[in-house]
């Protein structure tokens, strides 16, 4: 029996620009709710700053600490600059929302071109934190001095149900960039484009893994688009153009056969693990992809039709973290 291979799927959780704090939040749960009926393995929360005149913004983890009583499945990911924060706190922010969620939480890294080695240098720090409590929950001191941090002490933070959160990376085309993701990242974003420039992009990802002692399937390639839906090529199109999309680089333009193929094809063909939807002010949003495409990838048994497992991890088929004492 073949076995096919499975999309991974997810979406932005965008902050409205113009709305309250609990107009906000209403949206980001029905939007949850949405994207776990459609089983998909995270939403991706970005918090970034209003413009102004429209007060500040949320913070990512906060965010997600209140929407885990509204989910159950679904992985909840902040993304927190590693110049805003220090380790020690995040880390046990992030562990703290592992354990409110059952083993749901991730950490999208952000971190500007020139950071890159702070930030490499912040995650290792991170996972030695969650690391410093042994599986069957003993807490070791700790003491970390490096380039940029000098750390010791005890974490509080009981080893979190999946181990470690999961850690995302944002598309960095540099050679320090991809390094990063294939040292560091367990899910890398890139930029959705063609299916020929994404097959070059992951095979040149996937083989620098080998350097860092990893196997493929330790790193999950997934690309952002825009999916802008029509119940014909020609109506997909006209709502694009009303949108500002286009079917050319980062967008997925058609009918919902026709996204659930590419999909399908970009994911066989090793141009990605999966897809992250990008928001978009066109009608129906993530509850149309979710009605009209989730159904067509179940149908070619590309995609899941319930969840088998608990964590987010579980998911993306990652690994859980090897304990080294």
């Amino acid at each position: 029996m073949t076995v096919r291979t499975q999309v991974h799927l997810a979406a932005y959780l965008p902050e409205g620009a113009h709305a309250t704090a609990g107009a906000d939040f209403a949206s980001f749960e029905r939007l949850a709710r949405t994207a776990e009926r459609g089983l998909f393995d995270f939403l991706l929360f970005a918090g970034e700053p209003r413009p102004a005149g429209h007060g500040g913004r949320s913070e990512p983890v906060t965010v997600l600490n209140a929407l885990v009583a509204g989910t159950e499945r679904i992985g909840l990911a902040a993304t927190v600059d590693t110049a805003s924060t220090e380790p020690y706190e995040l880390a046990r922010r992030l562990a703290t929302l592992d354990h409110l969620s059952a083993g749901r939480a991730a950490w999208n890294v952000a971190a500007s071109a020139d950071q890159l080695t702070r930030a490499a240098e912040f995650v290792d720090v991170s996972r030695e934190l969650w690391n410093s409590w042994t599986p069957d929950g003993v807490v070791r001191p700790f003491a970390y001095r490096g380039r940029h941090f000098d750390i010791a002490g005890e974490f509080t933070v009981p080893r979190s149900p999946q181990g470690h959160p999961v850690v995302i990376r944002p598309s960095d085309a540099s050679p320090e960039g991809s390094e990063f993701a294939a040292s560091t990242a367990d899910v890398l974003l890139t930029r959705y484009g063609t299916p020929e420039t994404g097959r070059a992009r992951y095979a040149e990802l996937k083989g620098r893994l080998t350097a860092y002692g990893r196997d493929r399937a330790d790193l999950k390639i997934m690309a952002e688009a825009t999916v802008v839906l029509g119940d014909t090529a020609a109506e997909a199109r006209e709502r694009a153009t009303a949108i500002g999309a286009s079917d050319g680089g980062r967008s997925l333009v058609g009918t919902p056969e026709s996204v659930a193929a590419e999909i399908d094809d970009s994911v066989r063909t090793g141009a990605a693990d999966g897809f992250v939807l990008v928001p978009h002010p066109a009608p129906g949003g993530l509850a149309e992809f979710v009605d009209r495409v989730v159904p067509l990838l179940q149908d070619r048994g590309a995609f899941r039709t319930e969840y088998t497992g608990t964590t987010l991890r579980s998911h993306l088929g990652l690994p859980d973290p090897v304990w080294k004492g």
